[in-house]
């Protein structure tokens, strides 16, 4: 990945542990290591940590501009999460495209695996970009 478009986490996207490890025009990928305070009660990764990778990888998918002097933003309008199995590794991969759009709104499929290549969770989205 070319280091101009590494972006550092937002603080949310942080304390969570995401890192980005791809970026290209309709394409994102972010990794996150499986850890303790990402558990829910139940001792697996709590869905809400899945429903948010899928939700930032759509959302870097469809904000790629291939300039990182200037940045797009975008709103989440409606996002769909299934989910699929749980993790047999320690870290999730979050893989989001671009499928489709306009000039204001974009529409992304996602999908989060483990290192082993188990399918965790897939996602689609509706995103509304955001002027300045």
């Amino acid at each position: 990945m070319d280091e101009r478009f590494q972006e550092d986490p937002y603080a949310y996207s942080a304390h969570l542990g995401f890192r980005m490890v791809d970026w290209a025009q309709d394409y994102a990928r972010f990794e996150l290591p499986m850890a303790e305070h990402l558990e829910n009660r139940h001792g697996n990764v709590h869905g809400g940590v899945h429903a948010s990778l899928l939700d930032t990888v759509m959302g870097y998918a469809g904000c790629w501009t291939g300039d990182p002097d200037q940045r797009q933003m975008c709103l989440t309008l409606a996002l769909n999460v299934q989910y699929l199995s749980r993790p047999k590794g320690g870290l999730l991969f979050g893989e989001g495209w671009k499928t489709g759009g306009g000039k204001s709104t974009f529409f992304a499929e996602s999908l989060i695996k483990d290192e082993t290549g188990e399918l965790i969770a897939k996602g689609t989205g509706t995103f509304r970009y955001r002027r300045s």
